[in-house]
């Protein structure tokens, strides 16, 4: 069995282990395709590689999109985290 929480502390909601996993997965994968793309595009990577088809359009576009969408996340879930607590303490 688990044990209860402390009387200070809240607990942490499954919509808040989501939000902070999907922002710090979409950075990840934001990193990841930005080294792909230096890697295709330097002098010893991918010579013949065409940046115009195939999945590197996607990839570009992970780029160019992921940050700021993990960031809203990111920013959601601290909202949602001080709303919560000031609740909390408001009954209190």
């Amino acid at each position: 069995m688990s044990t209860p929480p402390p009387a200070g502390d809240l607990p942490v909601r499954r919509i808040d282990r989501i939000l902070a996993f999907m922002s710090l997965g979409l950075l990840i994968l934001s990193v990841v395709c930005f080294f792909a793309i230096i890697l295709a595009s330097g002098p010893g990577g991918l010579k013949q590689a065409d940046f115009a088809t195939g999945v590197w359009p996607v990839v570009s576009l992970v780029v160019y999109v992921a940050p700021p969408v993990a960031f809203a996340l990111l920013l959601a879930l601290l909202i949602m985290t001080f709303v919560r607590r000031g609740r909390a303490n408001k009954g209190r």
